[in-house]
């Protein structure tokens, strides 16, 4: 195999470790099992587990903003900005019933954990959801253009606050095991959103 796919390999098999246990709780031997590599594999692509986490973040966010721009951007097949937003909102809903109440997004589940352990780790988060953010602030605006949305706030202000609305009842959610406070970010931003 390919150096670019066992790396892959790699990232994706821990990506799906992290999610269940945590950062600092999967250890080199978990991964490596995981991925039936030897250990001079894991250290042919990564120098440590820093490294790993910051390879693991860009190859996580890589992906989750592609995910996003697809499905909140393309007018095809849904030209309504808001419809699309709402349909966005409810498969991260689905994710969450899929992984019985636990938190499927990398970015959610280890922010708190490696913010303050890794600067390099901190800063491919900050970069994700500076990403993000972009995305709907673009959404929005396009919403607004075509009077799917009504301007409440200003786009700029208006999609930090949805990022941030999200993920705190993500957040919430993942506490709980329970949807509902989702199900209610949804509502309160169909409401507050719609025209």
């Amino acid at each position: 195999m390919s150096d670019r796919t066992t790396k892959e390999r790699i990232l994706e098999a821990a990506e799906g470790l992290m999610l269940e246990k945590s950062f600092h709780s999967v250890g080199l031997s978990e991964i490596l099992a995981a991925v039936k590599v030897p250990k001079g594999s894991f250290y042919h692509h990564f120098e440590s587990k820093e490294q790993f986490g910051v390879e693991l973040l860009k190859h996580y966010v890589a992906g989750s903003t592609e995910y996003k721009r697809n499905l909140l951007l393309s007018q095809t097949p849904e030209p309504d900005p808001l419809q699309r937003l709402l349909t966005y909102l409810e498969s991260n809903v689905a994710n969450v019933l899929a992984n019985h109440g636990r938190c499927p997004c990398l970015v959610v589940k280890l922010s708190s954990e490696v913010a303050d352990f890794s600067e390099p780790m901190r800063d491919v988060l900050a970069q994700g959801v500076k990403q993000w953010t972009a995305l709907f602030e673009e959404l929005i605006e396009e919403g607004i253009a075509k009077r799917a949305m009504k301007p409440t706030l200003s786009p700029a202000l208006l999609a930090p606050l949805i990022v941030d609305l999200w993920t705190g009842a993500m957040h919430r959610a993942t506490v709980t095991r329970n949807v509902t406070p989702l199900r209610e970010a949804i509502t309160f931003l169909k409401t507050t959103l719609a025209p």
